[in-house]
C-alpha cells in the first residue's frame, strides 16, 4: 500500500473494506464464570445470531466464515460450521478455522477482508471463540520430536508463556512496582467503563446459559450481560502483595497477567459499495495488517516489531493514532512496547484489558475491533490500531478507521 498520511486514510472510498456489525459476548472466567459449563461452539453459535439479528443482514448474503481458535481440538472445524447453520446461516455459506495463536480472532478478520478485497467473496465474518474452561491446560501443547527438540531455536517454542515473560521481564529491566502500576489501571479503566455502560454497544448477551453451581451443584440457566472478571478495588499495593507466580524473585503474578476466560467476537465485513446498496450501517473501515517474527523467548515484543510495520504500510506514523488496542497478555511484555514505541499511555486500552477482563485466546483479536471501533466512535475520534504478541514468537497488528 503506498503511504497516504492520516487525511488521505480517513477519505471514503467504494472500495474500503468496511464493518457494518461487531459484537462479542462477555467475557468470563475460565472454570469460574458465567461460561464455565458452556462449550465454545455454543458461544460461537450466540455471536452469530446476534450478529444477524443486529445487523439485519440477509444470512444468505454471507459467503464465508473465518473463526479464530486455538485450544479446540482439530481447530473446532467441525463444530463451527455447525454453529453457523444452527445460528441460521444456509449450507451455502462456507466456514474455517485457523490457529495463529493469540492473534487467531485478528487474523479470521483480516483473511475475510482479504478475500473481499482479492474478489474472492463479497460479504464475510471474521470471528474468535474460546473456551479455556474446557480446553486449557498441559495437554494445550503437544509433545515434541526428538527432530524438533534437536534444534535450539525450535525447542523454545514450547517454553511456556509465563517463563517467557519472566525472562523477558528480567532481561528488558521491567520492574514489579511498575507492572503493578499497569495492571491496577487496567483493573481501575475496566471497572470505571463498566459502570459507565462503555462496553454495552459491543456486548451481545447470552440467554439461557446452563450453568452449574459448584457450592450446591444445581443446575440453573442464567443469562450472562456483563463480563464477570473485573474486579474493584485492585490498587499497585494490593498487586504488590501477590506471590510471583513462575520464579521466586520474579514479578509475574496473576494478578498482572491475563485472565483465563472464555468468550466469542464475531465482525461483519464487506465493501463500501455493498454497504451502502444493502443499507447497511457503517462503524469503520480496516486498513491494513502486518504479521511479524521476533525470537520465540522475546514472545512479548511482538507489538514492538508489528505495530510499527502496519503503521508504514498505512502510511502514518505513531502520533496519528488516536487510541491503541494492545493485548495485554502480561504487563511487563506490553509495557515494554509502549515504551519502546514512545506511546503515549493514555491512548492505550482505555476501557481496561486482557488484565482486568479476560483474554480468551482465540476471541481476543476479533473483540479488539468492537471495542476499538465503538469507543473511537464515542470520543470523536477516527484512528485506531489493534495489537498483540503472539505465542511462540511473532506479533501482529491492524490499521482501523471509525466512521
Amino acid at each position: 500500500m503506498a503511504p497516504q498520511g492520516k487525511q488521505a486514510l480517513l477519505q471514503k472510498n467504494p472500495d474500503d473494506i468496511v464493518i457494518t456489525c461487531a459484537l462479542r459476548t462477555p467475557i468470563t472466567k475460565g472454570g469460574k464464570g458465567g461460561f464455565k459449563d458452556t462449550a465454545g461452539a455454543d458461544l460461537l453459535h450466540s455471536a452469530f445470531t446476534s450478529l444477524i439479528s443486529r445487523s439485519g443482514i440477509d444470512p444468505k448474503l454471507v459467503e464465508d466464515i473465518a473463526v479464530g481458535c486455538v485450544l479446540a481440538p482439530g481447530g473446532g472445524a467441525t463444530e463451527f460450521r455447525a454453529a453457523a447453520l444452527a445460528a441460521g446461516f444456509p449450507t451455502d455459506t462456507a466456514v474455517k478455522s485457523l490457529n495463529r495463536q493469540c492473534s487467531s480472532g485478528l487474523q479470521a478478520c483480516v483473511d475475510i477482508a482479504n478475500a473481499i478485497k482479492a474478489g474472492v467473496i463479497e460479504v464475510g465474518v471474521g470471528a474468535g471463540v474460546e473456551s479455556m474452561s474446557s480446553q486449557y491446560g498441559p495437554g494445550a501443547v503437544t509433545e515434541f520430536s526428538d527432530l524438533l527438540n534437536s534444534h535450539p531455536e525450535a525447542k523454545n517454542c514450547k517454553v511456556p508463556m509465563g517463563l517467557l515473560s519472566e525472562k523477558m521481564a528480567k532481561d528488558k529491566s521491567i520492574a514489579r512496582k511498575d507492572q503493578d502500576a499497569f495492571a491496577a489501571a487496567s483493573y481501575g479503566k475496566a471497572v470505571a467503563a463498566q459502570k459507565e455502560g462503555l462496553f454495552d454497544q459491543e456486548i451481545a448477551p447470552v440467554k439461557n446459559v446452563k450453568f452449574i453451581d459448584p457450592k450446591t451443584e444445581e443446575e440453573k440457566i442464567i443469562t450472562v450481560s456483563r463480563d464477570d472478571g473485573v474486579r474493584q478495588g485492585m490498587t499497585a499495593e494490593s498487586l504488590g502483595k501477590i506471590r510471583p507466580a513462575f520464579a521466586k524473585d520474579g514479578s509475574i503474578h496473576a494478578g498482572n497477567a491475563s485472565q483465563i476466560s472464555d468468550g466469542a467476537a464475531a465482525v461483519l465485513m464487506m465493501k463500501r459499495s455493498t454497504a451502502q446498496k444493502l443499507g447497511q450501517p457503517i462503524l469503520g473501515k480496516y486498513v491494513t495488517a502486518s504479521i511479524v517474527g521476533v525470537p520465540p523467548l522475546l514472545m512479548g515484543v511482538g507489538p514492538w516489531k508489528a505495530i510499527p510495520a502496519a503503521l508504514g504500510k498505512a502510511g502514518i506514523s505513531t502520533g496519528d493514532v488516536d487510541i491503541y488496542e494492545i493485548n495485554e497478555a502480561f504487563a511487563s511484555q506490553c509495557l515494554f512496547c509502549l515504551r519502546e514505541l514512545g506511546i503515549d499511555e493514555s491512548k492505550v486500552n482505555p476501557k481496561g484489558g486482557a488484565i482486568a477482563f479476560g483474554h480468551p485466546l482465540g476471541c481476543t483479536g476479533a473483540r479488539q475491533v468492537s471495542t476499538l471501533l465503538y469507543e473511537l466512535k464515542r470520543k470523536g475520534e477516527k484512528v485506531g490500531v489493534t495489537s498483540m504478541c503472539v505465542g511462540t514468537g511473532m506479533g501482529m497488528a491492524a490499521v482501523w478507521v471509525a466512521e
